[in-house]
């Protein structure tokens, strides 16, 4: 037996030989000659991988080219098996936070180019939450504003990587940017001072007085203080800010209303220049992320088209989040009706204003008008959960062929016969006397209640038959027909259906169709009753679908140590107040007892409460080890 020290003593000389003779060979022969289990050969060997990635780190070569060929090693150790999965990205992510932004950006081309590796089956569920990480981490260290560039590569690579119903790279809970801040109302600097010089002089030659707007300095307040706004719509449910935000936009609104552009500015540019030199300046024109926030620059901003689009479409999404039902959203966040009404007329004058806006101002709102469709579907896409996206049931029917004979023959699906109203259902119960169950019948939770009512009270629960049946309802109707032959005939239908009720059981009229009335005339000719091994195998079957679809204690203290640190930030997630919040926090002492409080008490009172809709709110709040560990205790509960 070998311990720990010694094996990686001795593979740290065969990865270096390794690495330097692209040679895998020596690493596998040396790796087999360690007799002990093959976790702790890889435990060992991990270890040394970021042991002589540290030597390279260290040379003053810096060669980005060498780690990258190192990560490509350490993949091919992965293929063989001798090292665990996720080592290539924690290599990865060791190397970037060594290294600067500008050879962070040389390296990060190696992981884009590395996509289809990382989406392989090795490597995709073991690397993803450690790759999201990496990214996460680079996000942090870069500026959104000065390195834009390089951030958009790392969204758009993420984009590649994970599925588009992945949740871990969704922002599922829809948050906020709450750390872009928009600050205003400073001083002008000496270089601002010659831009403006230079634009005041440009305006006196190209423009009239009378086509200026007066901007004053409580315009430009109102005006920038909308950006706070735009950076948290959810201030806009409370009444003081509704207040605040509903003033400061009208009054923006109407300057944009009372101060139009016109074309003339674009028709005399067409004038004065060539195809080619107007295609020269479109491919040199930039785009910033943040604008100066001068007010002596406002009125030069607001005779810009595109600014003016900018500012009118960032109105256009808020007032989309306002009244969009996101999940997440608190009870409290609804708008009242006239809040509602104000909100429906600024989106048609916000519409009215860009169509004004040159150019092709038409065309530019029906771009914006689908652009916020497709946010509609995103965020129902989002409120259901992100299921996977799958073809209409007709298109798959349509897609599917059979081949016979050299013939390709399509299968359609069967059409359905119409649902009977419910009054023609009552009327057919009535004639023929039927027993039927309603839609509860299909409910796990009823029927299991049912079947431990009929154990304490029929005895025909108990009784053996050759003929199974294969579904509860059917079982349940055919259980309720033999229990209505035995009781007395002295019993007015008045005190069955009080006892009936007393115990939870109701007849309720159901979405039948031709298959539930072949049955019951079927049921009335033969009864039948389910076998006890039958039985018991179903109610076992009930018991573990119940325990998968609830959330037990189990659940909640295995994942309460997991939240601690962060079972506030959860709480307000959940639907908590902030006075309830409060209390859990001054009830108990310890962050894990408040958090399991909380956890337990959501459980109870919720409808909605399941181990499902738990994990999708942590991935949405980023707590990953937490949903994993509740999806592990939810997977262990139900096996057993």
């Amino acid at each position: 037996m070998c311990s720990f020290e010694v094996m990686r003593s001795e593979l740290l000389e065969s990865v270096k030989n390794s690495f330097e003779s692209s040679n895998t060979d020596i690493l596998r022969k040396k790796y087999d000659t360690f007799k002990v289990n093959e976790n702790d050969k890889r435990s060992a060997l991990d270890q040394v991988l970021r042991d002589y990635l540290l030597q390279l780190l260290a040379e003053p070569s810096g060669d980005v080219s060498i780690w990258e060929t190192y990560v490509t090693f350490c993949i091919e150790a992965c293929r063989q098996d001798m090292c665990t999965p996720t080592m290539p990205v924690v290599l990865l992510g060791d190397i970037f936070d060594a290294l600067t932004f500008d050879r962070c950006e040389t390296l990060f081309a190696f992981v884009e180019n590395g996509v289809n590796t990382w989406k392989e089956e090795m490597f995709f569920s073991a690397c993803k939450n450690n790759l999201l990480r990496m990214c996460n981490d680079l996000l942090r260290r870069l500026s959104r504003s000065q390195n834009t560039v390089f951030c958009g590569r790392i969204l758009l690579f993420l984009a590649k990587f994970f599925p588009f119903s992945e949740r871990s790279g969704l922002n599922i809970v829809s948050e906020f940017n709450l750390d872009n801040l928009t600050e205003f109302g400073g001083e002008t600097s000496s270089d601002l001072k010659d831009i403006l010089a230079e634009k005041d002089e440009q305006m006196e030659e190209d423009s009239k007085p009378d086509t200026k707007i007066q901007i004053d300095y409580n315009l430009y307040c109102k005006f920038w203080a909308l950006q706070d706004f735009f950076r948290n719509p959810n201030q806009c449910y409370s009444k003081v800010h509704w207040k605040t935000f509903s003033a400061h936009a009208s009054n923006v609104l109407l300057a944009f209303k009372s101060f139009k552009l016109d074309d003339m500015q674009v028709k005399r540019q067409k004038l004065d220049t060539s195809d080619e030199d107007r295609q020269q300046q479109q491919q040199q024109q930039h785009y910033f992320a943040k604008f100066l926030t001068n007010q002596k620059l406002l009125e030069l901003q607001l005779s810009d088209a595109n600014f003016r689009r900018y500012v009118l479409l960032q109105f256009l999404i808020v007032f989309q989040y306002l009244n969009s039902p996101v999940k997440f959203k608190s009870d409290t966040h609804e708008l009242k009706p006239d809040q509602a009404e104000w909100v429906r007329e600024k989106t048609e004058m916000v519409f009215s204003l860009l169509e004004e806006t040159p150019p092709d101002g038409v065309a530019f709102v029906q771009t914006v008008k689908h652009i916020l469709k497709r946010e509609e579907h995103w965020n129902s896409w989002k409120n259901d959960g992100c299921p996977e996206f799958q073809k209409p049931a007709h298109l798959l029917a349509a897609d599917e062929t059979g081949e016979e004979g050299g013939d390709k023959r399509k299968y359609l699906p069967r059409p359905r016969r119409p649902k009977k109203r419910l009054g023609e259902q009552m009327r057919d119960i009535t004639q023929h006397g039927k027993f039927v169950m309603g839609k509860r019948v299909n409910d796990g939770n009823f029927g299991w209640r049912a079947l431990r009512l009929m154990a304490r009270r029929s005895p025909h629960f108990f009784t053996h038959s050759n003929n199974p049946i294969n579904k509860l309802p059917e079982y349940l109707e055919t259980m309720i027909k033999k229990i209505a032959k035995d009781r007395p005939s002295m019993l007015s239908s008045e005190d069955a259906k009080a006892e009936l009720m007393d115990n939870d059981v109701q007849t309720m009229v159901p979405d039948t169709e031709a298959e539930d009335d072949e049955l019951l005339k079927s049921e009335e000719k033969e009864e039948r009753t389910m076998p006890q091994e039958y039985e018991d195998e179903r109610m076992g079957a009930e018991k573990r679908d119940s325990k998968k679809s609830v959330l037990l204690k189990e659940h909640l203290e295995a994942i309460a140590f997991k939240v601690a640190p962060h079972w506030k930030k959860l709480a307000t997630k959940l639907g908590y107040q902030a006075d309830e919040v409060e209390f859990f926090e001054n009830e108990l002492k310890t962050e894990v007892e408040q958090a399991l409080n909380m956890l337990q008490i959501w459980a109870e009172d919720d409808d909605d409460a399941s181990p499902e809709n738990l994990s999708y709110t942590l991935e949405g709040l980023g707590l990953i080890e937490a949903a994993e560990t509740l999806k592990e205790a939810a997977e262990l509960m139900h096996v057993r």
